[in-house]
This record gives C-alpha cells, sequence and structure tokens, in this order.
C-alpha cells in the first residue's frame, strides 16, 4: 500500500527547539554540523544489515531501507544547493518530493550495502562541503544558509491543517521505526546521532 503523501510545512525546528529530540538550530554552531552528519552516517550501517530493514512497521511508516535512501538523497541535496547558494545570488530551487522520490526510485527495493556506501559517500561529501566553507562567510551567513538550503529541502507549505507525520529515528543498531513523535509533521536534526520524522 503506498504511504500517503507528505505536503506540510517541515521548517518549523529552525525557528524553536524541539522538544523531542532536543535539536536546537538557534544553538547549532555552523562548526558543528560536519560532525554531526558524520555522526549520522555511521548509524545507519547496523541499521541496514538487519534482517527487517525492507519491513514496514505500518502501511503509513516507510522501511529502514526506503529511510535509508531517504537520507542518502537528503545528503545530496543539501550538498547541490549548499554550493549554489555559494555561487549563486539567492538561486531558486526546485521543489523536491520525497515521497514521490521513493516510489520512482524504489527504495525498498534497493541493494542494503549499496545504500550503505551511497550514503557514506553522500554524507561524506555534504560535510566536506560544510567543513570548506571559508570561515567569512560561516557566521553572517549562517542562518541564511540554513533556512535557504532547509527550507528548500522540507518542502514549505502553505497548508493550514493541523500537520501529521509517521516518525523514526536512527540512534544505533537497536533503532526502532514508526516511533511518535508528539511535535508533529517535521524532520529534527540531533546531535544525538538522531534523525526523526514526526507523526
Amino acid at each position: 500500500m503506498a504511504i500517503t503523501p507528505d505536503t506540510k510545512n517541515w521548517t518549523w525546528v529552525l525557528d524553536r527547539a524541539c522538544p523531542d529530540c532536543g535539536f536546537d538550530s538557534a544553538a547549532t554552531r555552523y562548526e558543528d554540523i560536519p560532525a554531526l552528519v558524520r555522526v549520522n552516517v555511521e548509524a545507519w550501517s547496523p541499521v541496514l544489515t538487519r534482517p527487517d530493514v525492507t519491513v514496514r512497521p505500518d502501511e503509513q511508516t516507510w522501511s529502514a531501507l526506503e529511510y535509508a535512501a531517504h537520507v542518502r538523497d537528503v545528503f545530496r541535496i543539501f550538498d547541490v544547493r549548499l554550493r549554489r547558494m555559494l555561487d549563486e545570488t539567492d538561486p531558486l530551487f526546485p521543489n523536491w518530493d520525497q515521497d514521490e522520490t521513493a516510489v520512482a526510485e524504489r527504495y525498498n527495493e534497493e541493494d542494503p550495502a549499496v545504500v550503505d556506501a551511497e550514503l557514506r559517500a553522500a554524507g561524506a561529501a555534504v560535510a566536506d562541503d560544510f567543513e570548506a566553507v571559508a570561515p567569512e562567510f560561516r557566521a553572517a551567513e549562517r542562518r541564511r544558509v540554513v533556512h535557504g538550503v532547509a527550507g528548500q529541502v522540507f518542502r514549505p507549505r502553505s497548508d493550514p491543517s493541523p500537520p501529521r507525520r509517521v516518525g523514526v529515528t536512527v540512534s544505533d543498531s537497536r533503532t526502532r521505526f514508526g516511533r511518535t513523535c508528539s511535535n508533529s509533521d517535521r524532520l529534527c536534526l540531533s546531535s544525538h546521532q538522531q534523525m526523526r520524522r514526526h507523526e
């Protein structure tokens, strides 16, 4: 059964701290971003070796493999958009529909070992590119980069209805997929090896 597409605004965590995972974008230093990405990358390998990696916990929640493929693509998109923000003046980014991509690319039919390798490569690339940004462009541009890149990747919407989204946490090899987060509708990035999507 197809997962109901997400059309909600995922950007509120850029304006206030998430009470569930603790991520606070205002308190996050630019210099921490590469390490946060690298820690997140390492959390996925044990998940991708699980025997149930393709099993969806319910009809509206991606499998671990689908989430890993999604994170790989998030890293790739962040990298492209970061480079464009550094090279262009106010670039316009095309909308990215992650649900449509998951179906079109058949995330759940991908080889977990290949996804692991690609996720590692994509994570290393985006971490290196964030790290390579000259210091003079970091502090003054931090909020613009974070809001600009993240805001475009997370597809802001004007839908006023109460948001709903299925949740996931990646922290270690014991990760359970489908965890509910009380905060509704957005992606949170945490310094504690976590990446959550909320319901």
